[in-house]
């Protein structure tokens, strides 16, 4: 951050301003140097969801916009276009003042007796109002971007996923999944990154349609790809005027008139703010398949600015394998939908069975059922669940992939999955093979991350209970879904371990319902807002398709309200 009056300014270089800017640092330049190397109204740092519905809104508003984005154009990679492209849209014929309920009980849980974990009354109210006003709208918003585009809604993704919160009953909650073509294939598993727009389904879709958006407006939204924001500037009355970008191994100034929009994502691929915010072991004990290139720029920019930060710790995550690929240190995930199939169990590092296996990927746990990996054993001062294994046979190794190959890491070019029978992932030892259920154990039992917990004999004897519960319909421990219910029988078996992990980090940087950034007094610094996962309003619970669908809620906030601030000097 860059704090300094405007007269003071004038004697520093555009690009040179008094600040430690990333590996930079500048230097005081005469009068007759500075300027400002570009300017509009509003700059937006980050093009995913969030950032294109900001630009698109204020544009739309009457402000001129640029936005900086890190990545190339050609290869651009954001959650946003990664992620299964399910968002949020209830029925405008459903209660409104339901829906608002819902919304709060989502975001804080205040509404709910006893269930404060969200801790944001401060701001829940209006966050509430602002999805209820929006998300009924969302997908006409959409068809407005690119009247080409559909979504479907689809059986999994509907409706309410926390039926006995308030409003769930009556706020006609839908939920909807992005597409070109009139049928949606099964799963997730045809990439169409960079395919024909006619074909592509899911995330890419979704990310296509405000892509469309963003260049039908190119009167009024300008993009400058390969350029990473690195500092704020403020003047002397605290007042956000501006961003300090890295491009070309240069610095670039660019002068906000009316603000500056932080979109720029979570902080999955940053290892000081993951070992900073995440419960557990936080670096070897999760892993992400969004987009590498999180690396929580804009929430270091904002703290340099002064902003305070709200539950930094939340993540949209359950438990998820790991790649041995590794970006900042960090082992890569992918998405791991196969997850709470029949012919497979989840153990803990003993071999022991700890929860039903359909909750690590069905609603409403399936975006929180992290805690479980990370909750900590006082007497042993372990984490028996982290990581946890995943332990399957030969019937579900040849039916589908355990990973989504559509979407997510595998997907976008960041892993190097393999067929989707699994069997490229056996032969790279991605996956543990083993004839019988002991010497599995065995296996896990000798790679270091088990650190010598794993009891095969104990490991058999699960197996062998859980096949028990499968012939007799039932499984009276942890109460697993009867349709999943079909026994780890035809060998050879099959291991992968699960760390803690999904799409995103969630918590982040303090903002209104305005998303004006709060300081940690929760008093918003002028001319500063903040949209999507860099500071996601759901921060209690969540339920898929709940960032895409914050995205457009919070940029239509954000592009309203910036558009309409006077020109700041």
């Amino acid at each position: 951050m860059t704090n300094i009056s405007r007269r003071g300014f004038l004697k520093t270089s555009g690009v040179g301003v008094v600040a430690t800017v990333g590996t930079f640092t500048a230097a005081t330049a005469s009068a007759q140097q500075q300027k400002w190397d570009k300017e509009a109204d509003v700059i937006v740092v980050g093009l995913g969801g969030a950032g294109a519905a900001t630009a698109i809104t204020a544009a739309d508003n009457g402000a001129d916009v640029i936005v900086i984005e890190r990545q190339p154009a050609a290869t651009l990679r954001s959650n946003t276009r990664m992620s299964g492209g399910i968002f949020h849209c209830p029925d405008k014929s459903g209660n409104k003042a339901a829906l608002k309920e819902y919304a709060k009980a989502m975001f804080s849980g205040e509404n709910i007796p006893g269930k404060l974990e969200g801790e944001q009354p401060q701001v829940s109210d209006g966050l509430a109002e602002a999805w209820a006003e929006y998300t009924p709208g969302l997908l006409d918003w959409m068809k407005k971007q690119d009247p080409k585009f559909q979504a479907f809604a689809t059986p999994g993704f509907k409706g309410a996923a926390f039926p006995t919160f308030p409003g769930a009953k009556d706020c006609g909650y839908q939920v909807y999944r992005s597409s070109y073509p009139d049928r949606i294939p099964a799963g997730f598993n045809t990439p169409c990154y960079n395919g024909p727009k006619e074909k592509a389904i899911s995330g890419e879709a979704f990310w296509l349609c405000l892509d469309n958006g963003i260049k039908t407006r190119a009167d009024k939204i300008k993009v400058d790809y390969e350029t990473r924001g690195r500092d704020l500037v403020q003047n002397d009355k605290g007042e956000v005027i501006g961003v300090i970008a890295e491009q070309n191994g240069k610095k670039v100034a660019y002068k906000a008139r009316k603000g500056v929009v932080l979109c720029s994502g979570g902080y999955e691929y940053s290892l000081p703010m993951r070992q900073a915010f995440l419960e557990g072991p936080g670096v070897e004990g999760w892993a992400f398949y969004g987009t590498t290139f999180n690396e929580g720029d804009g929430i270091a920019m904002g703290q340099k600015a002064g902003a305070g930060i709200m539950k930094a710790g939340k993540a949209a995550s359950r438990i998820i394998m790991p790649a041995p690929v590794r970006h900042n240190g960090m082992r890569l995930g992918m998405i791991t939908p196969a997850v709470g199939s029949g012919h497979a169990i989840v153990v803990n590092n003993y071999g022991k069975r700890y929860a039903a296996e359909h909750k690590v990927t069905k609603d409403p746990s399936r975006y929180f059922f992290y805690k479980e990996a990370v909750k900590f054993d006082i007497d042993k001062l372990d984490y028996p669940n982290s990581p946890s294994w995943f332990i399957f046979d030969e019937t579900l190794r040849k039916s589908k992939p355990l990973v989504g190959l559509g979407i997510s890491t595998p997907g976008y070019g960041f892993v190097d999955y393999g067929a989707a029978d699994n069997s490229d992932a056996v032969k790279k030892g991605w996956i543990l093979k083993a004839d019988t259920i002991e010497e599995l154990g065995k296996k896990i039992k000798a790679i270091k991350e088990n650190g010598n917990k794993m009891d095969p004999a104990a490991l058999a004897e699960t197996v062998k209970n859980y096949n028990a519960a499968c012939a007799a319909g039932e499984d009276k421990e942890f109460g697993r879904l009867k349709s999943t219910l079909q026994p780890v029988s035809d060998g050879p078996f099959y291991a992968v371990p699960l760390v803690a992990g999904g799409p995103n980090t969630k918590g982040g940087l303090a903002a209104n319902a305005k998303r004006e950034v709060l300081d940690w007094n929760l008093q918003p610094i002028p001319g500063l807002y903040a949209v999507g996962e860099i500071a996601s309003a759901l921060k209690f619970v969540y339920q898929g398709g709940g960032n895409l669908t914050e995205c457009l809620v919070f940029g239509q906030v954000a592009g309203k309200e910036v558009a309409k601030q006077p020109n700041r000097g």
